[in-house]
């Protein structure tokens, strides 16, 4: 009985910490702490079109402070947007305040009544930015915690500043995720350049304007996509720059060894477009009419011709138009060539002599589906330049 005891009290010396933590009851949080939660909309602003972020700091159910966040079009039926955020002074259920549209210095006011509706909220008051007023009936809203809110705020905009190479991202296309406030020196900078700039990437969103930055999407000859990268960088405000998803298709493309197809340090362009547009001549049963690099991506726009067999007598043609791009299978050094060979698009005119017919494409459903009929031309491709394929199982070249 001793020497059981002796052990018991031996174990307590030694382990006193697992004894404590058997006995320690669980941590509550501290009563009457602060708690953040947001709501992400509220019917019936700006048209239905705002986007919206109310954010309360409460204590048990009481609210102590207040901010709305609201993005909107700044003019109808345009792209460009206006924001403001308002700190709102918070009186029982009504929270009031007054502040100034960030992009076109408009008065704002804003005068909402928030009501617990069970396990929902109800707003009802009016915000009037400018001259317009809108009345805010909005019912039915449920909040988020932080952790919600911030889990719902992740965005990304596929920028890869160093991939290993170009089966993720695509050779021309690149991604500039830049200060709002230097976004326009930035593409003053780009005039002048060989290069596209993505028209839809000039409009600024609501997840931009609360970023704080906005991504610039450009295209350019994968043979200068590097420097662009690196100069980029080099960019007053400038906060990323790299390889975005972009034109190539890895089920359409195939690799091939760079030393037959350069000379020097530069592609053999007029080897490589008599070498494409001659199997495409075969597969497609058509005669090239015309070859066309663009001195701004790259790419190289193949032209054939062939005698349309949908009413033969008429002597119609079909123009074939097919893509390609030519790049380095991954950025800096590398022996290897990757070919991208985009559908063929085919239209139909008559190009006889004399009086013609005029002839109107209709679009329809399996006009896609049409398009891709390409006679094989990736495989011959292949074939042609000795090349590897891609293994979408394997993810790797075959």
């Amino acid at each position: 009985m001793r020497a059981l005891l002796f052990c018991l009290i031996g174990l307590m010396t030694a382990a006193p910490d697992f004894a404590l933590a058997q006995t320690k009851p669980p941590t509550k949080a501290a009563p009457g702490a602060s708690e953040i939660r947001y709501f992400t909309a509220i019917d019936g602003l700006m048209d239905g079109n705002a986007d919206v972020v109310l954010k309360e700091t409460r204590q048990g159910k009481t609210v102590t402070a207040a901010v709305l966040d609201v993005c909107y079009p700044a003019g109808k039926g345009g792209d460009r947007k206006d924001r403001f955020v308002a700190t709102l002074a918070v009186n029982g259920q009504t929270l009031t305040g007054t502040t100034q549209s960030l992009g076109d210095k408009q008065p704002v006011t804003v005068r909402l009544v928030r009501k617990p509706t069970g396990d929902s909220f109800e707003f009802r008051g009016q915000i009037s930015v400018g001259t317009a007023v809108t009345e805010v009936t909005s019912t039915d809203n449920s909040d988020l915690s932080e952790k919600e809110f911030q889990e719902n705020q992740t965005s990304d905009d596929g920028i890869t500043e160093s991939p290993k190479d170009f089966t993720e991202v695509s050779p021309e296309s690149i991604g500039v995720r830049v200060k709002l406030d230097a976004t326009l020196d930035f593409l003053k900078s780009l005039k002048g350049q060989d290069l596209e700039v993505l028209l839809s990437s000039l409009s600024v969103s609501c997840d931009a304007m609360r970023a704080g930055h906005q991504t610039i999407h450009i295209n350019i000859d994968p043979e200068r996509s590097a420097a662009l990268v690196a100069k980029a960088k080099s960019s007053p405000g400038v906060v990323a720059a790299g390889w975005t998803s972009g034109l190539v298709e890895m089920d359409r493309t195939i690799r091939f060894a760079a030393a037959d197809w350069r000379d020097g340090d530069k592609l053999s362009r007029d080897r490589l477009a008599a070498a494409i547009s001659g199997v495409l001549a075969r597969t497609l049963a058509a005669k090239p009419s015309a070859l066309a690099w663009d001195a701004n991506t790259g790419k190289l726009k193949v032209t054939l011709k062939r005698p349309s067999q949908i009413f033969p007598a008429l002597g119609l043609t079909e123009t074939i138009e097919v893509t390609a791009m030519v790049a380095p299978d991954k950025p800096g050094a590398t022996d290897r060539l990757m070919l991208w060979i985009g559908s063929p698009a085919i239209s139909t005119a008559d190009e006889t002599s004399g009086p013609k017919l005029n002839l109107a494409e209709e679009s329809s459903l399996d006009e896609e589906g049409e398009l891709k009929d390409d006679n094989g031309s990736v495989e011959a491709l292949a074939r042609e330049f000795k090349a590897q394929r891609w293994d979408g199982d394997k993810n790797a070249w075959k």
